[in-house]
């Protein structure tokens, strides 16, 4: 079959990373068709499989990929079968014109990407950053396939949506896109930069940059208002989240907005930033599996 510009790209990003652990979950992606999502056969999905036991799905986060992963994946791989979609929208995902980006999208797209394979117990879903947010609407639209979550310093719990109207959207755009912005948000995201940020997270963390269609995707995206207030109405099922004691992307107000709207078991990592399953995956992994 010939392979569309999204496998292309990702083919390429392969072949450069400098991550093993990157290279390694890159091997395990499958190209999807997803029934009303995909425009035609041609149009597929990537998805990273990997690991064997009952199912466990991860979200990433904003303007990012499954490769976001590739350091909690080793820890959970032997209890787990691992299924890492690319948001759509995001990562190494198709991105045609004329397509709705919100999160409407998202969730569409998540509900067919778990319809794809029905699985005999129900899925765990671990959520970082937005992708926390993404998690707790998509287990309230799907809570008989959903049994927990785990939220990694969720963002878009709280607030409202906020449309950013033509030309800001494509000055955002240009913003995310310049390298020197890219590398101090990377810097940003983790407590300790100087230990964890080398030239392989600079790399991971633009990889998909150069897929058709990113500056369009991101611009509707960020039109259609975002990702906001799905910390309402409660969830049945449990839910338990994690901060890092030293982020510097979320602020300590909106910390305390989710903690008030969303009433659950919740920990700081004193080691972590914004990533905790970058920074700290072993602890992570240890409050997932220590249920």
């Amino acid at each position: 079959m010939h392979k569309n510009q999204s496998q292309t790209q990702l083919d390429k990003a392969k072949g450069l990373l400098l991550d093993p652990l990157a290279k390694e979950l890159a091997d395990k992606v499958e190209w999807w068709h997803l029934n009303e999502v995909s425009s035609d056969k041609a149009e597929l999905f990537p998805v990273a499989v990997t690991g064997n036991g009952s199912p466990l799905l991860l979200i990433h986060g904003f303007d990012s990929c499954f490769l976001e992963y590739r350091r909690l994946v080793p820890y959970l791989k032997k209890h787990h079968q691992l299924i890492i979609p690319d948001l759509y929208g995001f990562g190494f995902c198709p991105r045609p014109k004329n397509r709705d980006y919100g999160i409407e999208s998202i969730i569409t797209h998540l509900l067919k990407v778990i319809e794809k394979e029905p699985y005999r117990t129900k899925l765990g879903v671990i959520g970082a950053s937005m992708g926390g947010a993404i998690a707790m609407e998509l287990a309230r639209r799907s809570s008989s396939c959903i049994n927990r979550l785990l939220l990694l310093s969720p963002a878009g719990l709280s607030g409202k949506p906020k449309p950013v109207p033509k030309p800001f959207d494509q000055i955002g755009v240009w913003f995310l896109k310049n390298k020197f912005v890219r590398e101090q948000l990377c810097i940003k995201a983790f407590a300790n930069p100087e230990q964890n940020v080398g030239i392989e997270e600079m790399q991971i963390a633009s990889i998909h940059l150069d897929v058709p269609g990113w500056g369009r995707s991101l611009a509707a995206f960020a039109r259609s208002g975002g990702v906001a207030n799905c910390g309402t109405p409660p969830l049945k099922q449990p839910i338990e989240i994690l901060w890092g004691k030293k982020d510097k992307i979320l602020s300590q107000k909106e910390k305390d907005s989710c903690k008030s709207l969303v009433k659950c078991r919740n920990e700081e990592i004193c080691e972590s930033g914004h990533l905790p399953h970058l920074e700290t995956p072993e602890i992570v992994a240890s409050r997932w599996l220590n249920k």
